[in-house]
């Protein structure tokens, strides 16, 4: 028996003799034990998490702190859906699809995941960037592709001991978790430092964790007043507020679990040997590993960034729009008057160009000029600006500065690991072949992020957070098809209250996901997207039903 083995049957033993002894043993065997949810933690916690939390909390402040929260439970419904399909079958959830469910399906999920970790990878490299030249070493702010370069090289040797196996994996699995640690930490230390200082209500905090449906629709209390002083003009402000709103909520939903994760916990899970005995921890892992960390992180930049923007007018602007505009951060300005001109456009006049277009800016009423600062995007740096009074140069500006690298390396390693599984998948290839490395390095592309997008650092999050958001469902129902086949699970087929259960939270996660890549699609693309999705289904019903019947 190889040495890997041996340690697989080791595990299983302690799982077997823990769970004799009682829930104690079984949990400290649980906390030994996890990894795989660690990894699901490093990809989460990423570019779009970090920017969507942050737009979160200048849009509606607390309000929407649960809506990460139900996103998260949505997501490990799902993960530990394919983790029970997986570790109760043995087979690689890829090939178990094409051959029992439908392969189309299989193939949608695939090259969706692989153009997601491309695209996603650009935002990652541009944070990474972001946060050494703004936050860590404003020194180096002209020496980008050496910033990049050694986050490049990094990510690909962390990324290498993950498929050395055995000592290899661990190693790869405890970095994570040490990435993960300091992301946490930093974001929490904020928080706690603002606590101390009495910046934040901690009443308004757990007001924003009850479910609140009214920000579909309205803005926030906070905003309305400034909304309402703008007269004639209060409901362009309060739908475009809205829409805005809606964006950015999906946006957080996506980047709560994403498409690529779904391809990466059922093979991180077979990679490590794992079968029916460790179905439990597979789900504990989940909630430790990956919901926990996500839910602490993301809900410290929404509490950090709403204390500190929303319903407040950016004081740069302010101070400095319109005699020193050019002293404003410049995508901070040019969102802000991106806003005002159309706020122009729908006061019937046609903007201007260059110098002409700001003379026309500054005739607007001030109440105007007011909403605009108060929703205009910020970055990273800015919050860590606004923070720096109350928390100290060194929080604001280092333990903050660590956070966002921290997010943007564990992500890319991440990228990488989910490409290797993807590219040896469609190609038939064992996981431990050169093409797992070669697909590893597809997502490297993304280190040209900074170069070649003008408005990168967080911003290029969004947009890819919607986009993922558009192919979600693809893998939802599939799982959720998955787990209700007895052709695939056999005996392993969850029964009575148990499969009640968890056909109810797939439902609920179905419908979540569906609900929020319908408003990408249609918000973004419209009736295209809508056409794109119509001929995915048919060409899926179309094989269904041509394909010969699969004897077993």
């Amino acid at each position: 028996m190889s040495e890997e083995l041996a340690g697989v049957e080791r595990e299983r033993q302690m799982l077997i003799d823990a769970e004799a002894q009682g829930t104690g043993a079984k949990l400290e065997a649980y906390v030994k034990l996890s990894g795989p949810g660690w990894l699901q933690s490093a990809i989460t916690l990423g570019g779009g998490s970090l920017a969507s939390s942050l737009f979160l909390g200048i849009l509606a402040g607390y309000h929407l702190l649960w809506l990460q929260i139900f996103a998260m439970i949505c997501g490990v419904t799902m993960l530990g859906a394919i983790g029970y399909v997986a570790l109760s079958t043995g087979e690689r959830p890829f090939k178990l699809i094409n051959e029992r469910i439908n392969p189309v399906l299989g193939w949608g999920w695939a090259l969706a995941t692989l153009a997601a970790n491309i695209v996603w990878c650009l935002p990652q490299f541009s944070l990474a960037e972001a946060a050494v030249s703004q936050n860590l070493a404003p020194g180096l702010s002209d020496m980008k592709w050496l910033t990049c370069g050694v986050v490049l090289v990094i990510a690909v040797g962390v990324t290498s001991l993950y498929g050395s196996g055995g000592k290899g994996l661990r190693v790869y699995e405890n970095l994570l978790r040490v990435m993960v640690a300091l992301i946490v930490i930093s974001f929490f230390g904020v928080v706690v430092t603002l606590l101390a200082k009495g910046g934040i209500a901690v009443g308004d905090i757990f007001a924003g964790l009850i479910p609140n449906f009214s920000m579909f629709n309205n803005p926030s209390p906070q905003v309305e007043p400034l909304v309402s002083a703008t007269g004639d003009f209060s409901d362009y402000w309060r739908n475009l507020i809205v829409y805005k709103q809606r964006d950015v909520m999906v946006s957080a939903a996506a980047t709560a679990v994403g498409i690529n994760m779904t391809f990466l916990f059922p093979y991180s899970l077979l990679k490590k040997k794992w079968d029916r005995h460790f179905r439990g921890l597979s789900l504990f892992d989940l909630a430790t590993g990956m919901a926990i960390p996500f839910v602490v992180a993301t809900g410290c930049v929404v509490i950090a960034a709403g204390s500190s923007f929303h319903g407040k007018p950016s004081k740069e602007i302010v101070d400095n729009w319109p005699d020193n505009r050019m002293a404003i951060d410049g995508k901070l300005r040019g969102d802000f008057e991106k806003l005002l001109t159309g706020r122009l456009k729908a006061g019937g006049v046609a903007p201007a160009e260059g110098d002409a277009l700001i003379e026309q800016l500054k005739t607007l009423p001030e109440s105007d000029r007011n909403v605009a600062a108060t929703i205009a995007n910020r970055n990273a740096l800015t919050l860590a600006k606004a923070l720096s009074p109350l928390t100290g140069e060194f929080v604001a500006n280092y333990v903050f500065g660590f956070g966002v690298l921290a997010m943007a390396l564990s992500t890319i390693t991440i990228l990488m690991l989910i490409s290797g599984f993807t590219i040896c998948e469609v190609l038939g290839q064992p996981q431990d072949s050169v093409w797992h490395r070669i697909g590893a390095l597809l997502p490297a592309i993304g280190v040209i992020g900074p170069f070649y997008w003008k408005s990168a650092a967080a911003y290029l999050a969004v947009p890819t957070s919607v986009f993922g958001m558009a192919l979600l469902p693809i893998a939802y129902f599939t799982f959720f098809i998955l787990m209700n086949s007895r052709n695939a699970l056999g005996d392993d087929l969850p029964q009575g209250n148990k499969r009640l259960m968890w056909n109810i939270m797939m439902a609920i996660a179905c419908a979540f996901s569906t609900v929020g890549a319908g408003w990408a699609v249609w918000s973004k693309v419209a009736w295209k997207g809508v056409a794109g999705f119509a001929v995915f289904i048919l060409v899926a019903a179309v094989v269904h039903f041509m394909r010969p019947p699969r004897r077993d």
